[in-house]
């Protein structure tokens, strides 16, 4: 399966709309998850032209999104037998319990940092895509990221855009 991730977009305040680059970017994705500070249900719309969009609830989010039913504060989804946690901002590892820590995901898609980052903890998967929009919290055209999942593993990617 092939997943489009995208994350801080800050619309309107920062952009106007979703940048064209993004549609063609993710030509072709099953699924696009969005990790949070949507500001505007319209980004999501948008991004449902492109294919079926689930987001998280970022914290500069209005708590009013969580009234539609694809926004969530966390989903847990599972693809191909893997687990892949939606979230606004990353799990600060060193805070968990050591059963925390068991209950880790394989993957976790998040976004917060405005910075694009793909790192491996301990087998869990950390995807931050950056933003489209505020790439380092400078306004412009940034990154968005793509996720391979298949029943024998998973793959990211940064796309600049």
């Amino acid at each position: 399966m092939r997943i489009g991730l995208i994350t801080d977009t800050h619309i309107p305040d920062i952009a106007e709309a979703v940048p064209a680059e993004v549609a063609q970017t993710f030509q072709g994705v099953e699924l696009i998850l969005h990790a949070g500070d949507i500001y505007d249900l319209h980004v999501l719309n948008e991004l449902e032209q492109i294919a079926p969009v689930l987001a998280a609830l970022g914290d500069d989010d209005a708590f009013r999104l969580l009234q539609d039913k694809r926004v969530e504060m966390k989903h847990v989804l599972t693809f191909e037998g893997h687990t892949v946690w939606l979230v606004h901002e990353k799990p600060l590892l060193y805070r968990l319990t050591p059963q925390q820590a068991e209950e880790m995901p394989d993957v976790v898609v998040h976004g917060h940092s405005h910075t694009a980052k793909i790192s491996d903890d301990n087998g869990t998967l950390f995807i931050g895509s950056g933003s489209p929009t505020f790439l380092n919290y400078r306004r412009g055209l940034g990154t968005v990221a793509i996720l391979d999942i298949t029943d024998t593993g998973v793959d990211a990617s940064i796309v600049r855009l």
